[in-house]
């Protein structure tokens, strides 16, 4: 009976500490109100690292686009074949004589885009209506230039005002020179090449091979 009784005593004990020991165990290890162990949490996401933003593309300045070739928009000057010239007409006022004093001429904007012009033509008498054989006169600008803006089908002007030619027939020059007769003139525009123009009735009569012009103006010049 004693035997019996210390084996249910050491029985006893070891059931109290395995208790214990679960009772521990139970206690440092988290669990669920159901009972079941808990598995660990994720971090908070403002405990993550930050992913790199990619860096923002530079802007032009003004937000344009930086494509080449551009012209901010400007209009562009005149070009040749932008450019018609007209017939010459003898000038209203004119230096006294019987040649041609001073003509008109005005040139057109024949495209369908808007350019500008500026500046003062140059003129040459051409031989026998042939441009290779000119004779470039001497030119003396009169007044001064502005740009004109010339929208499609628009006209500029200019004056060229010659040594005019006295007397009757064929003439005299003043200076003693021999007068010249030009079938046709080149009148060089600036920028917009050179244009062969004739007088819309006779020649070309002038002295001294000079012409005093004015600026390409959108008023027409008496």
């Amino acid at each position: 009976m004693q035997y019996t009784t210390g084996v249910g005593r050491s029985a006893a004990a070891l059931a109290t500490a395995v208790a214990a020991a679960t009772a521990l165990m139970t206690g440092c290890t988290p669990a669920g109100d159901d009972g079941a162990i808990s598995t660990p949490s994720a971090p908070p996401a403002g405990s993550q690292p930050a992913k790199p933003t990619p860096a923002a593309t530079p802007t032009p300045a003004g937000g344009a686009s930086t494509g080449g070739g551009g012209t901010g928009g400007g209009t562009k000057a005149c070009t040749i074949d932008q450019i018609k010239a007209s017939e010459a007409h003898q000038a209203d006022v004119r230096p006294p004589g019987t040649g041609t004093g001073a003509a008109v001429v005005s040139v057109t904007n024949s495209s369908k885009q808007a350019c500008t012009l500026r500046g003062f033509p140059t003129a040459a008498g051409a031989g026998h209506g042939s441009p290779d054989k000119n004779l470039p006169l001497t030119v003396t600008p009169s007044g001064s230039a502005a740009t004109v803006s010339l929208a499609p089908g628009a006209r500029a002007w200019t004056k060229l005002t010659f040594v005019n030619v006295q007397g009757e027939a064929d003439g005299f020059c003043a200076s003693g020179a021999t007068p010249t007769a030009f079938p046709t003139l080149v009148l060089g525009v600036p920028g917009a090449g050179s244009h062969q123009i004739a007088m819309d009735d006779g020649v070309f009569a002038l002295c001294d091979d000079k012409a005093t012009v004015t600026a390409f103006s959108p008023v027409k010049p008496s």
